[in-house]
């Protein structure tokens, strides 16, 4: 779908890959709702868009899901129906199974999962009623295979696979299309923030990604899928890459790859 003048919702806004999409799909000469908790950053991300760019901005957090079709009223009264929903927002883990509360395992799921859906269900009427649309979700390499520490994380992921791919075959004859991001690493602040097992942030850099794929590369290369129609963009590089092909080729050797010692 080209994105000029389309009206592009994009959750998570406020930082990382929602930032970079945001200014990306912008240079696309598409209006663009942005939303994120931190109204701050958001205002800070607005006012950095190209001059001249249509956009509305929600200040809210994405499992505030009562909340849904007031800010849906917003971005239709203000830029127009929703072309393309970018369910960005999303949280990652760093805990062992056993030492991980069942609360924080319920949190993933409700940003990681049922968020995208919620919002998802909002804007998807009006797509089939026009006959148009694109509903783009941010998954990982982890939707793919588990490792250390991400169970939650990892579920979450691969339950948008499951559904997302079980959306975009009921919708293909509408004229609706479902494009899944398949992440690597990415040099943002995910591992900082991500949830601990009694639902602290980790506070920590990781390696893998400090040294992952430069953020504004990763949209771009995001942004070259979406507007292809793909059903699904590999954005990986270097150990995430291998991981991802290893395990396509290779399920036996994955688990012994990633087995603790």
């Amino acid at each position: 779908m080209e994105l000029a003048n389309k009206v592009v919702w994009i959750t998570g806004a406020s930082g990382g890959i929602g930032e970079a999409l945001a200014y990306r799909i912008a240079r696309e000469g598409a209006l663009l709702a942005l939303s994120a908790r931190r109204r701050q950053e958001l205002e800070r991300v607005t006012a950095a868009l190209p001059p001249g760019t249509r956009s509305t901005m929600i200040a809210s957090d994405v499992v505030d899901f009562a909340s849904i079709p007031e800010w849906l009223a917003q971005v239709e009264a203000e830029l127009g129906p929703v072309d393309v929903l970018v369910n960005n927002a999303g949280i990652s883990q760093r805990s062992l199974v056993r030492d991980t509360s069942l609360q924080t395992y319920r949190l993933l799921m409700e940003v990681d999962f049922f968020a995208p859906i919620a919002l998802t269900q909002a804007v998807l009427p009006s797509m089939l009623e026009r006959g148009s649309g694109q509903i783009v979700v941010m998954s990982s390499v982890a939707g793919k295979f588990g490792t250390p520490l991400r169970s939650g994380y990892a579920a979450a992921k691969h339950a948008l696979h499951g559904f997302f791919d079980s959306l975009r075959a009921e919708v293909a004859k509408d004229g609706v299309s479902v494009t899944a991001i398949v992440a690597g690493a990415i040099r943002t602040d995910v591992s900082i923030n991500a949830l601990t097992g009694d639902g602290s942030s980790y506070g920590v850099m990781d390696e893998l990604q400090a040294t992952g794929i430069e953020v504004a590369r990763a949209a771009d290369m995001m942004v070259k899928g979406i507007v292809a129609g793909e059903p699904e963009v590999l954005v990986a590089e270097g150990t995430s890459l291998q991981a991802y092909q290893l395990s396509r080729q290779d399920p036996t050797s994955v688990y012994r790859l990633f087995a603790l010692r």
